[in-house]
């Protein structure tokens, strides 16, 4: 793994509201960040996205699993945990980041099932995603 990842990684893994304000030590101005739920332009709009997780969710805890880099990008294999409506919220995922010149993400881009890990525990949505799921796999 490059020196900009491990970089990087070290700072998701140690992200913490207080934290937060050195986002744009790590990022570009003009990064470009998406997830299941958002894709947005700039370091303000990435924090605000991390300040929503953290006023959210509870116990927060990231936990880069693998990393593979080359050049100027970056695949990480990660573990996110925390607490989400005083239940234990865990799922796995990736990100690929791609890195400017000057070492800092210039897009960060996950991947993870949200209908799983997030819809999946929804009252009555939930219910029938689950429902979904079970008929469609194989016997």
């Amino acid at each position: 793994m490059n020196e900009a990842c491990q970089r990087y990684c070290r700072y998701l893994e140690t992200l913490t509201p207080e934290v937060l304000d050195r986002l744009g030590e790590f990022v570009t101005e003009d990064v470009r960040f998406k997830d299941p739920f958002n894709d947005t332009r700039g370091v303000d709009d990435m924090a605000r996205v991390f300040r929503h997780m953290f006023a959210n969710v509870d116990d927060i805890r990231f936990t880069v699993n693998r990393a593979f880099s080359d050049s100027n990008r970056c695949l990480i294999a990660w573990r996110f945990e925390g607490i989400l409506g005083n239940e234990p919220w865990t799922f796995d995922g990736t990100s690929v980041l791609r890195f400017a010149p000057d070492g800092r993400v210039q897009e960060h881009v996950d991947r993870w099932d949200a209908a799983q890990a997030f819809y999946e525990r929804l009252p009555i949505i939930g219910w029938l995603l689950r429902r979904i799921r079970v008929h469609l796999a194989v016997r």
